[in-house]
């Protein structure tokens, strides 16, 4: 079987969708090597280059000329005589050939719907009509949760049946053992606090960081927060300086993934309290590093949290303050959630999440 898939996010996106494109083929790859997988892309980069090293996967450059991802690659992958092409950030090309190919698109949210105050006018049109036509031409969508899928039924008017839900998991970084020297080398270069709660994403007014600066004043609590900055990062800033807790909250970014597993399995508790979210890779990372989560009761988080995490309103920063106070000063309660959180989160292994998407390649040949 050939496989072809976009390979734009693959290359060229750190975190998020680039992390889900690279994991998807790198375990397609591992337990299905009897495939081929096409990458196809107007170039490629550093990223993922490992998982190019292996026989059965290989780049394709799409062909040269304007809007080529969105009328050449289907072409190109037809042309390398793919059996699926599989769009991996929620759109597929405009135009193929008459060859037969079956198409498989994964929509990881529909947040611009759910959430329109967060993009402008212009985006949201754009971002719609690229997504129902995705919907409209894919012979099945994976949707990343049961939210996902929930808002795919209501917002593009898909029907049910053409909607596989299929999780997502994470880095194999937090899931491997790192060395003592590691650890210390981390804890040496970030100069980290001896405890410390941790929240991992993009600081914006989404991922609401500001409630946990608000939950920790009043309190020695040290806060870690690792994420790329946006403006929204001055109104935490703000708020930090206002209430003279600098020395409380340390800022990081640059940090590797293997840097980045360390701090969650250095961390006392993984603070989540996103307002809405299509999945939550950070929740699931925590879990698999083996630390407590507190996160929000809305959208797909508590899909990806479990029984065992903490859940709090979002809204409510006496409630997620109370929570981190009462994890913090509980040590017996921390290990127990997380314990049996680390059993519950199996299911986001790479090993099973492999056979659903080969099942379901099978499944539309």
């Amino acid at each position: 079987m050939k496989i072809a898939f976009d390979a734009k996010r693959f290359f060229h996106n750190t975190s998020g969708l680039g992390n889900y494109s690279r994991d998807l083929v790198r375990i397609l790859s591992q337990y299905y090597p009897e495939n081929e997988y096409i990458l196809l892309n107007k170039n490629r980069s550093e990223r993922g280059k490992e998982i190019l090293e292996r026989q059965d996967v290989r780049f394709v450059e799409t062909s040269k000329g304007k809007f080529s991802r969105q009328l050449k690659m289907g072409k190109d992958a037809q042309r390398e005589g793919a059996d699926i092409f599989h769009g991996l950030s929620g759109e597929l090309p405009l135009k193929w050939s008459k060859e037969p190919i079956r198409k498989i698109v994964t929509i990881h949210d529909l947040i611009f719907m759910r959430c329109p105050n967060y993009y402008s006018f212009f985006d949201r049109k754009i971002h719609l009509w690229k997504f129902k036509k995705a919907a409209s031409s894919a012979d099945k969508i994976i949707a990343i949760s049961e939210q996902t899928k929930r808002d795919i039924i209501t917002y593009l008017k898909v029907p049910e049946s053409k909607i596989e839900v299929i999780y997502q998991g994470c880095h194999k970084a937090f899931k491997e053992h790192q060395s003592n020297e590691l650890i210390n080398t981390v804890k040496e270069k970030f100069n980290l606090p001896e405890r410390y709660i941790l929240n991992v994403g993009t600081i914006e007014e989404r991922k609401n960081l500001l409630s946990i600066v608000k939950g920790i004043k009043d309190t020695e609590i040290p806060l870690v927060v690792v994420g790329r900055k946006t403006d929204y990062y001055k109104k935490v800033l703000a708020f930090i300086r206002k209430n003279k807790i600098d020395k409380q909250v340390l800022f990081l970014e640059g940090v590797s993934m293997d840097e980045l597993a360390v701090l969650y399995k250095s961390a006392d508790i993984f603070v989540y309290p996103s307002f809405f979210e299509g999945f939550g890779i950070p929740v699931i990372e925590a879990l698999f590093s083996k630390t407590v989560v507190i996160t929000s009761n809305t959208s797909c988080l508590p899909e990806a949290g479990g029984k065992d995490s903490v859940y709090i309103d979002p809204r409510n920063d006496l409630d997620l303050g109370a929570k981190i106070r009462f994890l913090w000063e509980n040590e017996s309660e921390r290990k127990r959630r997380a314990e049996k959180s680390f059993t519950f989160v199996q299911k986001f292994n790479d090993e099973p999440i492999a056979a659903q998407l080969m099942n379901l390649y099978k499944k539309i040949l």
